[in-house]
């Protein structure tokens, strides 16, 4: 041994002897925290509530892709309990990357709890957060239907809005296409470079595996080089597009060298960032959000009867009424929601300054149908302003989201994201659930408790009201004879 290293004492010399000092210092000899883990948090804690709820749940599509079967060699996986169970009360708590995740489940005693002793890694946490889109919608369809038949949940007022969502791609990443063949040049350049050193590497190794370090070099030349090819891929693509739009515009398009499928975007506080666009349907009545698709287009038009058929399939329920901003309203959707005898609350474009024109918002434009001029008629009453003003009620699920930590993606891609926001959209759902139920269930203690207050004050005045009993002797001593 190192004679130049003292042996770990059992305890610490109080420091500043010499000071007079009295101080509290560490003793690391001691015994600290003898508990087992089931008593790492109290019986009513929330976590064991998540737990109960993911036991409950049909986890058959989840287990496709597992080979260990008992009786069969291989390491056993991670329970999907497990997983299900951390990644919504993460979600809950705002925990948006799968490193921090890892970190937690070691350090504190609420996902220590979770975990019950089994060991994870963000690789594992990682994968399986991005994996499970189908599984996740399937789930909250199943929890709102629940709801919906316990009486909770009407789905006949629906309320639309979408959310921009910061994407992990950077604003220095949207690039040109001639600057990302440029980069795609230097990215193969360099990946045969590496991979030509490999392979001279190759007799010297006798049977060696990579280091980390080398292994990480090659597979982040070869994930810059997928990402350069899959954004020119989606730069011809996104420039047809533009430039029918707008001629001469296509040209000039700019997509992101990390995350292709990010678009620049409008954000809340007026700049232009990479981002993605979250659209939200909430049932108005209940505040549960009953729908989520994440595209990529900047505006939200077209949206309204894409939603309306996405909640018809799930739930099999055509809503009466559908609200939404400005963003939503187009002929095309008006006239459909119309048809299908849906009333569509949406403001009319550009209102105030058409009146300031001296134009009349609400007269019937050339080429226009009946339905559309029935919903311009609509729109121009106090009557129909009053009910559109319903509307900022489905501002609570972007406001829940944003608690919970929806600010900004790490994961790159459109599938991805759509799932890492159908977490959060499982974990809104499920804690609003929790709080329609308990309200549910007060009205009925408080009845049962008056009834139990009634059944006394009866039962005293009764009492009260009998004629009083007197004792009377008898051939037996003293007996109970009844008044009257």
């Amino acid at each position: 041994m190192n004679t130049t290293i003292p042996h770990a004492a059992t305890s610490c010399p109080p420091a500043c002897d010499d000071a007079g000092i009295r101080f509290r210092y560490p003793d690391r000899s001691a015994c600290v925290d003898p508990r087992i883990i089931d008593r790492l948090i109290p019986a009513d804690h929330e976590a064991r509530l998540v737990w109960e709820w993911v036991c409950g749940l049909d986890l058959s599509g989840l287990l496709a892709g597992y080979r260990a079967r008992h009786g069969c060699p291989g390491r056993a996986p991670i329970d999907v309990r497990l997983l299900v169970t951390l990644w919504l009360f993460a979600t809950r708590e705002g925990v948006d990357t799968a490193r921090e995740l890892d970190r937690l489940c070691r350090r504190d005693d609420v996902y220590r709890w979770i975990c019950g002793g089994v060991a994870v890694n963000y690789h594992t946490l990682a994968d399986f957060r991005v994996e499970q889109a189908d599984w996740l919608q399937q789930q909250t369809r199943n929890a709102v239907t629940a709801l919906h038949r316990d009486g909770l949940v009407p789905l006949q007022r629906i309320g639309l809005d979408g959310l921009r969502l910061r994407a992990s791609a950077g604003s220095d990443s949207m690039k040109t296409a001639d600057v990302l063949r440029a980069e795609l040049h230097k990215a193969d350049t360099r990946l045969q470079s590496l991979e030509a050193e490999d392979r001279a590497a190759l007799p010297r190794r006798s049977g060696r595996r990579r280091t980390k370090k080398e292994a990480a070099c090659l597979r982040g030349a070869r994930d810059r080089c997928g990402r350069l090819r899959r954004a020119l891929e989606e730069m011809e693509r996104t420039a047809l597009v533009r430039e029918k739009r707008k001629k001469g515009d296509g040209a000039t398009t700019r997509l992101s060298a990390t995350d292709p499928q990010a678009r620049r975007m409008k954000m809340p506080d007026g700049g232009f960032r990479p981002a993605f666009n979250v659209q939200f349907g909430t049932d108005l009545d209940a505040l549960v959000p009953i729908g989520t698709q994440t595209i990529n287009a900047g505006n939200d038009a077209g949206q309204a009867v894409a939603r309306q058929e996405q909640l018809e399939a799930d739930y099999g329920i055509r809503p009466k009424t559908m609200y939404a901003d400005g963003g939503f309203a187009t002929r095309e959707d008006i006239q459909t929601l119309a048809a299908r005898d849906i009333v569509f609350y949406t403001p009319i474009k550009c209102e105030q300054r058409r009146k300031a024109e001296g134009q009349d918002p609400s007269q019937r434009r050339k080429g226009e149908s009946d339905e559309v001029a029935a919903w311009r008629q609509r729109m121009s009453t106090p009557e129909g302003k009053a009910e559109y003003r319903r509307r900022g009620i489905t501002e609570w699920t972007n406001a829940a989201a944003r608690r919970h930590g929806l600010e900004r993606v790490s994961v790159r891609g459109l599938d991805k994201v759509g799932a890492v926001v159908l977490w959060y959209m499982l974990t809104i759902v499920l804690l609003r659930g929790f709080k329609l139920h308990a309200q549910a269930a007060a009205p009925t203690a408080a009845a049962v408790a008056a009834e139990c207050v009634v059944r006394e004050t009866v039962t005293a005045e009764s009492a009260a009201a009998e004629p009083p009993r007197r004792e009377a002797e008898g051939p037996g001593g003293p007996q109970a004879v009844d008044g009257g």
